[in-house]
């Protein structure tokens, strides 16, 4: 590939689109700006590994999570391997990402680390469009049955594996086990229900409480936890497939009732949202495990909460009451000077190490999508603020039951235009039909203008 300036600088003007939600929002991309990227110039990220050197350079972003993760790893590792170090380079997330495309765009892939954390929905999108940015690690010793087909779908792209999972992005239902009680219910009641199920039963506490049911960040993103639960994808072979998805549409229309009803309280604002659960203004929450962690802010809350499965579609083939939202995996990119000493790393310690997963749960608030780690005596122990429940050996066991799904490359635009769609729905009143045939033909519109994209930059 020729380099070209003008590419590249459509390129960086076009990551943002390329950036996909994984539970949060563009701030959450942004959040880790301020710090500085240690190490980010060619020749550090180029390093190489003559014979005898065990270094692997490494791309991840937040110095609480990932980053913390990694220097646990290191240390794990190096019990059997006293020379083997990492060097590990911070960059926001959104650097990382112009920094794949910047390689790939210019055919010049001596840039890249030899590992890099990728967010999961994210993974389609490159792969299809820059695969020359990542090495095949199927065939790499790491034992891929030990994590959920769920999880494992999004880093997978034709039978091939791309990404090791780090950490879990299961779907719960957190709620208020109190406010169920006010109600005459018990919070087994609302366990392995179907939507019609749900509402009524909802409705009870939103009459008895004075509050909603469930807060929303927006009806995307729920709606693409009832998709997945549904094993139904917004593509289908290659093609866009939202107009006609008998899924989808019911998903829209079982939440543009439950919004109608009260039943549910939409927040365009995420600290707004996050205060709806802190302050007792609602009772429940749907979304990626990773919530938990803002809802256990609120101390005095304590013994008030649980966590259940989410409820399934009705009518739906094959729907479940599992999900995921957000999460990453590990990529080995073509750059990497050491692809054994790679796949061994993680072998060991993201792909194969219950110690790690043991000790990134209480540091890190890190859950594993490693399936081994939910029989821990670490993962199996009560948690006072979900009264007593053993929640992270609950989450380990929704994610294992996730179906296996592809979000395809295009998942950010279709997220985008099912947003518009359901803004208007709701609010609007506009036709479910008319709005998803909309939504159809704007994705359809981006990824014939991602495809000229590509072709310029060739």
């Amino acid at each position: 590939m020729k380099k070209n300036t003008v590419a590249l600088a459509v390129a960086a003007a076009m990551t943002a689109s390329l950036l996909v939600g994984c539970g949060g929002t563009a701030a959450d991309s942004t959040s880790t700006a301020e710090s500085t990227a240690t190490s980010t110039d060619a020749a550090s990220a180029a390093t190489t590994t003559a014979d005898g050197d065990e270094t692997l350079t490494v791309w991840a972003w937040d110095p609480n999570f990932n980053i913390y993760a990694l220097k646990q790893a290191e240390a794990i590792y190096q019990k059997d391997h006293p020379n083997f170090k990492l060097d590990i380079q911070e960059n926001t997330y959104n650097d990382i990402e112009t920094k794949l495309i910047t390689a790939a765009t210019s055919g010049d892939y001596s840039t890249l680390p030899d590992v890099f954390l990728m967010q999961d929905y994210s993974f389609h999108k490159y792969i299809a469009n820059f695969p020359d940015v990542f090495t095949d690690i199927t065939d790499s010793g790491i034992d891929f049955t030990q994590f959920t087909e769920g999880k494992l779908a999004d880093s997978t792209a034709d039978g091939k594996h791309y990404g090791v999972p780090f950490d879990n992005g299961a779907t719960v239902m957190a709620v208020r086990s109190d406010m169920i009680e006010n109600a005459g219910l018990t919070v087994d009641d609302f366990k392995d229900l179907t939507w019609s199920e749900f509402i009524p039963k909802a409705q009870k506490v939103v009459d008895a409480n004075g509050v909603s049911m469930i807060a929303s960040s927006g009806g995307s993103e729920m709606l693409m936890e009832m998709l997945q639960s549904a094993g139904s994808s917004p593509l289908q072979d290659g093609k866009v497939n939202v107009a006609g998805n008998a899924a989808l549409k019911e998903a829209m229309t079982q939440y543009k009732a439950m919004v109608d009803a009260g039943i549910i309280a939409e927040y365009t604002d995420w600290d707004q949202y996050i205060a709806s659960m802190n302050d007792g203004k609602t009772a429940g929450v749907v979304n990626g495990c990773w919530i938990m962690s803002s809802i256990q802010a609120a101390a005095d809350q304590s013994g008030k909460w649980a966590i259940v499965n989410m409820p399934k579609l009705d009518g739906i083939d094959g729907a479940t009451n599992y999900a995921n939202c957000g999460g990453a995996s590990w990529a080995v990119s073509s750059n990497c000077k050491n692809t054994e000493l790679a796949y061994d790393f993680l072998k060991t310690t993201f792909g194969g190490s219950v110690e790690l997963y043991d000790d990134l749960l209480p540091n890190a608030g890190a859950i594993a999508s490693y399936l081994p780690a939910a029989k821990s005596d670490v993962y199996n122990q009560a948690s006072d603020f979900y009264g007593g429940q053993t929640v992270y050996k609950d989450i380990v066991d929704f994610a294992s039951k996730v179906p296996a799904y592809d979000c395809g490359a295009y998942y950010s635009d279709i997220r985008s235009a099912l947003t518009d769609a359901i803004t208007n729905v709701v609010q609007n009143n506009a036709d479910i039909d008319s709005e998803l045939e909309t939504a159809q033909s704007t994705v359809e519109f981006s990824i014939e203008g991602y495809s000229r994209w590509i072709q310029l930059c060739a």
